[in-house]
């Protein structure tokens, strides 16, 4: 029975190759690739189709499976395209074989039956699994890019890096902070780190804990911290939750914080246009008194 269905498959696989393209439109899966143009569509359409029939074929016994799966999630398609394009050739299959097949009786439709589950189900599962795989594998790459991101530290000249925060701090990120902190402070040789919070959206009390946690290891390891980016409404909640920061200097903008950094280090800025303004009337007066 299984080499009869089999080979009724692959006479007709025309037939079920333009009944199961057909289906995919009437049931708008297609719809799916919505931002992707029609010829790439109709190209994975024939690719899923291709990689079917190879493995019934081969018995299963091909890699195409996990290159296709990859294929759908770098194209950010939902796994409904894989498991309704499946349930769609399955509908398809079972009614070419049923059509070519005579007409088959209770047990040999139950067979049937059998039959083209016993084919479509296990790559059905396949390509579940091989697309479940890919898609927490680059969840994963994500989140580790993200979470460098989240937390940079930045030198900026000798002994002054700067830590720009942005967005929601919650526990994992804090903790993410303080690693990121202590291990710059002591790869970059930093004396005096700026933390900026000018993207922080909100500063409630777990926040600047976890900043003074910060400032206060990094006090332990022989620099220092200045917090910057102090929003007028940040400095409301700070004074109406009854935070102390007298030990943690705090500057408004990061300009203001990189001058006291620049004092705290040893160096100054120096104006080249009022020192050359100095030098010409140096000049004049030396040659007046000539």
């Amino acid at each position: 029975m299984e080499q009869k269905l089999r080979k009724i498959i692959l006479d007709h696989s025309d037939e079920i190759i333009k009944e199961w393209l057909s289906k995919l439109d009437d049931n708008k899966i297609s719809d799916y690739g919505s931002t992707i143009s029609q010829e790439v569509i109709e190209q994975t359409n024939r690719e899923f189709v291709n990689v079917i029939f190879s493995n019934i074929e081969s018995e299963g016994e091909t890699d195409e499976v996990q290159e296709f799966s990859e294929k759908i999630v770098n194209l950010g398609w939902p796994l409904g395209y894989l498991t309704e394009g499946m349930q769609a050739f399955r509908s398809v299959t079972v009614r070419v074989i049923m059509a070519n097949f005579g007409e088959p009786d209770k047990d040999e439709f139950l067979s049937i039956m059998d039959g083209v589950n016993d084919w479509v189900d296990p790559i059905k599962n396949r390509l579940i699994n091989e697309y479940s795989s890919n898609w927490t594998n680059i969840v994963s790459l994500q989140k580790v890019a993200l979470q460098e991101l989240s937390a940079p530290l930045i030198p900026v000249m000798e002994g002054i890096t700067i830590m720009p925060l942005v967005g929601t701090i919650d526990t994992d990120r804090a903790k993410l902070i303080m690693e990121n902190l202590l291990n710059g402070v002591i790869k970059n040789h930093a004396e005096v780190v700026l933390i900026d919070i000018t993207g922080v959206p909100v500063v409630d009390t777990m926040v600047a804990h976890h900043i003074i946690q910060a400032a206060e290891a990094v006090r332990l390891i022989g620099s220092k911290c200045i917090l910057v980016g102090i929003r007028p409404e940040i400095a409301q909640t700070i004074v109406n939750l009854g935070i102390d920061l007298r030990n943690f200097p705090t500057k408004s903008s990061l300009q203001k914080g990189f001058r006291s950094a620049l004092e705290m280090t040893g160096h100054k800025v120096v104006n080249e246009a009022v020192g050359n303004d100095k030098e010409i009337e140096n000049l004049l007066n030396s040659i007046d008194k000539e």
